[in-house]
């Protein structure tokens, strides 16, 4: 534990210049397709996959990330790194597991930043709880595990945006597969989890948290 820490808090000084801190001001509501400043959906670029339900009691959709979901590892002020509460529903009958992830396409880095991801969660599962991407979490089901992030922290990692740099959108998914495992660990990069569930994913929920930097 001691050592996880110390790796977060190196990795927070290295990162802390470029990706900033986060602003806890609103910004009205918008519909993420009328703001093409918001930037791209990651998701545009894949194969077309059907929708089903997502509701948070901590996020709300086309909002910004309350200061408990924003990065004090990161230096975002009141930021506790907390993951929010998930729902899901409506998901194609066949589902045999899902994956949860945070993502910012708009991080300073060519690639994008994830913030957090869960794989392996049994397709009995319909909700995670406030906090479950706690490191050492004891609220994830049964095989799920939280792969590092581009933080190198097995943990949700909270927004941080960099100053100067606008709005960013953490896009939450839920992602419906149809494989029970995803033949991946908790060291495979977020990237190569979706390169590997591409061809699994069977339908994807997501809500949009745009947060502006100060």
């Amino acid at each position: 534990m001691k050592r996880t820490l110390l790796t977060i808090a190196a990795v927070a000084i290295t990162l802390g210049a470029s990706l900033g801190v986060a602003s806890a001001s609103s910004r009205p509501a918008a519909h993420v397709d009328q703001l093409s400043w918001w930037g791209p959906n990651p998701y545009e670029y894949l194969p077309k996959v059907p929708s089903f339900g997502l509701t948070s009691q901590t996020v709300r959709n086309h909002r910004p990330l309350p200061t408990p979901q924003l990065s004090g590892i990161f230096g975002a002020p009141g930021g506790k790194d907390i993951s929010p509460q998930l729902s899901w529903s409506g998901f194609p009958a066949r589902t045999k597991s899902f994956v949860v992830s945070m993502y910012d396409p708009q991080a300073p880095t060519g690639s994008g930043f994830w913030h957090w991801v869960v794989a392996d969660i049994p397709a009995t599962t319909t909700s995670l709880p406030e906090n479950a991407g706690a490191h050492d979490s004891t609220t994830l089901p049964t095989g799920a595990f939280q792969l590092a992030g581009d933080a190198g922290a097995f943990r949700y990692i909270g927004g941080a945006p960099p100053k100067g740099s606008g709005t960013h959108n953490y896009y939450l998914t839920v992602t419906a597969l149809d494989i029970a495992t995803s033949g991946t660990g908790p060291t495979t990069s977020g990237a190569l989890l979706g390169f590997t569930i591409g061809s699994h994913t069977i339908a994807r929920a997501t809500l949009v948290c745009p947060t502006a930097a100060e």
